[in-house]
């Protein structure tokens, strides 16, 4: 069971996590709607006309304390989302960057730049998942126990801010299995999927430990229990009809990677993994359907020479 790869950021801005997000503009502060003495009925107007007041400063003329409450709340709010949507856009930028650095194998500047990612913004559990699998990909390269502890503890912090990360469960099933704990790793699988009965993930990870440990059967089980959870999860029909194939069952794999185009494909290489199968599938079917019929007894009349019909 490979390491799944680093987690690319998601900007809620709405720009590609690749973008440079300090060229971006900052959100504005949000527009007051201030109250003004003339809409009420209630106001004298003689207090209007006698008030030392202009139009300008009437905000606070009829209740000062509820719109000066109001408007120091909302100046508090603004400074607020401000603040976070600039941690956010420090912490995707840092993650993207350690992120390409790690898939050119600059394995120790990815990790600085997720450990800055973390620090800009302590709550995004990707920056801690990020940290973890380059931390467990150094520990593996250098056989470094140290550094397997501090990556298994990183996962936890990952799980800690998101308990049904995917990504995170499995690179911290891979490291138990790794470690020799693989009982550690099927009940970290299990007791996910027992608290989230309605998910399809948990089961679709247990299905690839299952699968990598020699049990295909056990395997299909939750890979179909998988499906039945969530029928519009690609990932489940993906793995189902990989499993199917892998088993010697074309015909039903080929209807599983069918399913997989009808959902859109899925993220990632899905898509084009599903249609490229189909095709291979298609011809290996037909191939032997062809091969059937031409071995299986069937004679072609020879022509009778001579006959009075014509």
């Amino acid at each position: 069971m490979p390491i799944p790869a680093i987690r690319q950021p998601v900007i809620d801005s709405g720009l590609p996590a690749s973008q440079n997000p300090s060229t971006q503009p900052v959100p504005s502060k949000p527009r007051l709607r201030l109250w003004r003495p003339e809409s009420s009925p209630e106001t004298n107007s003689s207090l209007l006309e006698n008030s030392e007041l202009d139009d300008r400063h009437g905000i606070g003329l009829r209740r000062p304390w509820m719109t000066w409450s109001y408007l120091i709340a909302s100046l508090i709010a603004g400074i607020t989302i401000t603040t976070l949507a600039g941690c956010h856009w420090a912490s995707a930028s840092q993650n993207s960057q350690g992120a390409a650095m790690y898939n050119q194998g600059q394995y120790t500047g990815a990790m600085e730049q997720f450990q800055k990612a973390i620090a800009s913004n302590p709550k995004d559990p990707d920056g801690y998942y990020n940290l973890a699998a380059t931390t467990h990909r150094l520990g593996n390269q250098r056989q470094d126990p140290n550094l397997i502890r501090q990556s298994e503890a990183l996962y936890n912090q990952c799980l800690d801010h998101d308990p049904n990360h995917v990504d995170c469960h499995r690179g911290l099933a891979v490291l138990l299995v790794d470690s020799g704990r693989p009982d550690r790793a099927f009940t970290l699988l299990k007791n996910w999927a027992a608290q989230n009965p309605t998910l399809a993930e948990p089961r679709i990870e247990l299905a690839r430990l299952y699968e990598e440990h020699g049990e295909p059967q056990t395997a299909l089980k939750y890979l179909e229990d998988a499906v039945q959870t969530d029928a519009n999860n690609p990932r489940a029909w993906l793995a189902l009809a990989r499993l199917r194939e892998s088993s010697g069952d074309p015909v039903q794999a080929l209807q599983n990677y069918q399913r997989v185009l009808a959902l859109g494909g899925g993220v990632g290489g899905s898509s084009a993994l599903a249609t490229e199968r189909v095709a291979a599938l298609s011809r290996q079917i037909n191939s032997a359907n062809d091969a059937r019929l031409n071995s299986g007894g069937t004679q072609i009349a020879s022509p009778a020479f001579g006959s009075t019909r014509y």
